[in-house]
């Protein structure tokens, strides 16, 4: 994610960019159209593209440069658009890959046998909630997909979001943009007795209000309610 826009080489102002959108769609469905011919081109040569039944002529390199030629001749369709719920949606989407395991514990149904059941939403019926039953090893095997690679992080900030240069270059993009630096709501003075980082919110600072208590055979009812009132 980019911002629109950014601090002078100077520091002296905010620049704002010339366009009110990030990249041309016009001018992205060429290199999009010339990126993949272009990879059609090496998976051809690296003989990867299996042509089966009536486009079998196409296997001959001329044939299949003839096909690739009026390609170019035709414009290709790049869709994009603005996200439906605004930038606020866009972060809160990415905050469940950045910030959650690849499943939560409330997901796993059952465990016995060497198999696992979980529940998971099947998005081509309306979202209905379902359950999947797999292997242990199959379990992990998916689970491990989302491990990154050693050396890798899953976010990494440059620019005025730097950590060496964060504290000092954000209060200047909100002098720059006259916005006022956020405030946290329930911040304990001295004479307040300091609360367990466990009881503050973590996006706000504010303190946590305990509303019930559940016990784990309260939580499995529950569940087990929704899960029935989603699939009748």
């Amino acid at each position: 994610m980019i911002p629109a826009g950014g601090l002078s080489p100077d520091h002296q102002r905010w620049v704002h960019p010339r366009y009110s959108f990030f990249l041309p769609v016009k001018v992205l469905s060429r290199v999009f159209r010339g990126k993949f011919i272009a990879g059609l081109k090496c998976a051809f040569h690296q003989r990867k593209l299996v042509f089966p039944g009536g486009v079998k002529r196409l296997a001959e390199e001329k044939a299949f440069y003839a096909f690739l030629r009026p390609l170019f001749r035709k414009d290709w369709v790049v869709y994009a658009k603005r996200p439906f719920g605004g930038p606020e949606h866009v972060l809160h989407y990415l905050a469940r890959y950045t910030h959650r395991v690849a499943i939560s514990n409330h997901r796993i149904v059952d465990f016995a046998d060497g198999k696992v059941t979980f529940r998971w939403k099947d998005y081509a019926h309306k979202s209905k909630q379902r359950l999947m039953t797999v292997t242990a090893e199959e379990f992990l095997r998916r689970f491990l997909l989302h491990t990154l690679p050693r050396g890798f992080v899953r976010i990494r900030f440059c620019g005025f979001l730097a950590n060496r240069r964060r504290s000092k270059l954000l209060s200047l993009c909100r002098q720059w943009l006259q916005v006022c630096p956020l405030q946290s709501s329930t911040t304990p003075t001295a004479s307040q007795p300091r609360l367990p980082c466990s009881w503050l919110c973590p996006c706000c600072g504010g303190t946590m209000v305990l509303i019930e208590r559940l016990t784990p055979q309260q939580i499995l009812r529950r569940s087990a309610r929704e899960s029935f009132a989603d699939t009748s």
